[in-house]
């Protein structure tokens, strides 16, 4: 595969594509903040290591059991002050008014010097500690879809630097049911249906959700602690957990490549940081591995092995066993790692129109190792906006709604 789509950082030619890494030094002109997501790239596959390094047992603030937590909301839920309402809106209103873009803001030009150390302590905690944090009564009806917006992704760069989630680009997910039709998985993205998403990661650091309006019905969800799940596969099924640790998948990048780039990437599902801590972490979407079936027909990456298929599905129902359920309510904003949490999402059904449909706002945020993030074996691992999806040189944008 292709190293990935950089840019070449010469005056003369500053949207040409180069083997060397500027992503930090983009042209402002395509990437406002000056920064490029890297997207996705296979791994360095000397730097993975087999199943007998993996440690038999996990400790530690990131193994966690729902009975942990699910009587004790204190715990894990933070409601917004009245205090902490007026300075983001503050902040907010400051930066429409600027005229900036949005796919600009960054850190510095969004201050909030009341806020900034409660959103070090979550960081830090969705990183390295339990992996997640649900924070209530952001004013979203009070401010509107646009307002509402700036201050979620304002709110998030203080968690990490936004990236792209599609090859178009947008650097904000509109998560609502387009009526795309979810069993065409080689080609449809599922959060854009209303079929229940299987225990997954995405391809960022950490992921927000914001609910602008809920369901008529399901769409709630749940969440596992993936050290957890390992411990408990690691007892139960140590079979499966080898069996994850191998790199013989294949992942399906659905057509959102760049040029020179392989249409899916071979590597593991659970890993250990070569570097640092020398931590589990885990990588895993079932809709990207199962929609493979169009090369592996035309022989050109290997079916599913029974193992692997058994493997799969013993993770899900393990996770499925050991969840955490919630349920987001308008102006709520979950934030998960996705380093060590795995989240799914229930079937749901839409209000009949003209009610409004389920909606949440998504942010996919890098934490580059330099800056705290976790240490991973893949050539962008300490970008500032590692991870995400890239194709070629499509700048970021901010989508409208059904986009």
């Amino acid at each position: 595969m292709a190293p990935g789509v950089l840019l070449d950082d010469r005056a003369d030619a500053p949207h040409t594509l180069s083997t060397k890494r500027f992503n930090t030094d983009a042209p402002k002109d395509v990437f406002p903040d000056g920064i490029k997501t890297s997207g996705q790239h296979p791994p360095i596959y000397e730097k993975l290591r087999s199943y007998q390094d993996f440690p038999k047992e996990i400790t530690g603030p990131t193994v966690w059991k729902p009975e942990d937590y699910q009587n004790s909301p204190e715990r894990w839920v933070h409601w917004f002050t009245e205090e902490e309402k007026e300075e983001l809106g503050a902040a907010a209103d400051a930066y429409m008014e600027s005229g900036a873009p949005l796919t600009g803001l960054t850190k510095d030009s969004f201050p909030l010097p009341k806020m900034s150390k409660l959103m070090d302590e979550i960081r830090e905690d969705v990183i390295d500690g339990k992996g997640f944090i649900l924070m209530k009564g952001f004013p979203v009806e009070e401010w509107g879809v646009d307002k509402s917006a700036v201050a979620y992704i304002g709110l998030g760069s203080y968690l990490g630097y936004f990236v792209s989630q599609n090859g178009k680009g947008h650097i904000l997910g509109h998560v609502q049911d387009l009526g795309d039709d979810p069993t065409q998985i080689h080609r449809v993205r599922i959060y854009r249906t209303n079929a229940r998403q299987f225990f997954h990661a995405d391809t960022s650091d950490i992921v927000g959700l914001l609910c602008i309006h809920r369901a008529m019905e399901g769409g709630e969800s749940d969440i596992a602690s993936v050290h957890h799940v390992y411990n408990t596969l690691q007892r139960e099924r140590p079979d499966v957990v080898k069996t994850l640790t191998e790199p013989t998948w294949y992942f399906d990048r659905k057509g959102e490549v760049s040029k020179g780039e392989d249409e899916w990437i071979r590597t593991q599902i659970l890993y250990i940081e070569p570097d640092g801590k020398g931590r589990v972490y885990c990588k895993w979407d079932p809709y990207f591995v199962r929609s493979l079936t169009r090369f592996s027909d035309a022989g050109k990456i290997p079916p599913l092995s029974p193992e692997q298929t058994d493997a799969l599905q013993v993770l899900e129902d393990t996770c499925m066993r050991l969840k955490l359920h919630m349920v987001l309510e308008v102006g709520d904003i979950q934030w998960l790692t996705n380093a060590h949490v795995l989240h799914s999402r229930t079937e749901y059904k839409d209000h009949a129109p003209p009610a409004p449909r389920r909606h949440l706002m998504r942010l996919w945020l890098s934490t580059p190792e330099s800056e705290g993030g976790w240490h991973l074996p893949f050539p962008d691992s300490d970008e500032k906006k590692r991870g995400g999806v890239q194709v070629d040189n499509t700048p970021p944008k901010y989508p409208l709604q059904g986009e």
